[in-house]
């Protein structure tokens, strides 16, 4: 089928990454349909960097492994100590298994406006030792704010990193699939762009219509974990839902190529959530 002019080919098949943050939704996640796991904890401010048992666990089951790197909730300014923490989790997650590293850092501009921490990143790239560092949803702060995605594109290749997770500053990558558009066009080939935020398996044929390389999703439900006390938080977490891993694995399976509406090259970024 041809594709919507304005639309954007994928440069190959679209990959189904999954976000987990425990053991068994990590098994699941792979069992039923995801190529690519980010491994975290946390989600429910966000995500934190997740222990080295889980990611070894994770790497153990066959595909590729992705640690995110966020060493507390709250904004993603990080601290010079912060900075030193996350070059070593680097590399004790690399050891670990990691495919890839997934970070994320800001930093005031001169004029007050948040930016990219160019030396962080940097920082963080080269303690990778060759494996991709992508630079997680830190950017949408960026792109909401009227960030040009076509600049952004040139920073984040700049500071050493090979792809980018993003909703394309909007509360969901589905609001955001224009700009996601420009951010791979601009990337041509030289960052790979991940959809995020929000994905639904509704959504996924109107994202790889945008062009992008993979999507990021949850895919997860409630889980009792039983009672909790004064101290332990909830009585329930989330885990993936071996349903909605399906469902994403099978729409995506469905979505011809660029073929879901126009995507206007020249459209100003969506707005922040």
């Amino acid at each position: 089928m041809a594709a919507t002019p304005g639309a954007v080919a994928p440069r190959g098949p679209v990959r189904l990454e999954i976000a987990v943050q425990d053991v068994d939704g990590a098994t699941a996640a792979v069992a039923h349909g995801a190529e690519r796991l980010e491994v975290c904890q946390a989600l429910a401010v966000g995500g934190l960097t997740p222990s080295l048992g889980l990611v070894e666990h994770a790497a153990g089951l066959g595909v590729p492994v992705r640690p995110l790197l966020r060493p507390r909730a709250g904004g993603f300014r990080v601290s010079s100590g912060e900075r030193q923490v996350m070059r070593r989790d680097v590399e004790l997650l690399a050891s670990a298994g990691a495919e890839a590293l997934v970070v994320g850092a800001l930093a005031e501009r001169s004029d007050g406006a948040p930016g990219l921490d160019v030396p962080a990143l940097t920082t963080l790239a080269e303690a990778a030792a060759g494996r991709p560092v992508i630079v997680h949803r830190c950017v949408d702060v960026l792109l909401g704010a009227g960030a040009a995605p076509e600049e952004l594109v040139e920073q984040l290749i700049a500071c050493g990193a090979a792809g980018v997770l993003t909703s394309g500053g909007a509360a969901d990558a589905l609001a955001g699939s224009a700009t996601l558009t420009r951010l791979v066009r601009a990337a041509a080939g030289r960052l790979e762009i991940v959809a995020g935020g929000g994905v639904r398996p509704e959504g996924l044929a109107t994202l790889v219509a945008a062009g992008v390389d993979a999507v990021h999703l949850s895919a997860s439900g409630p889980q009792s974990a039983g009672p909790a006390g004064p101290g332990g938080g909830e009585e329930a977490f989330a885990t993936t839902d071996a349903q909605q891993v399906r469902a994403a694995r099978a729409a995506l399976d469905a979505a011809p190529s660029g073929a879901e509406p126009d995507a206007d090259p020249g459209a100003a970024p969506s707005s922040a959530r």
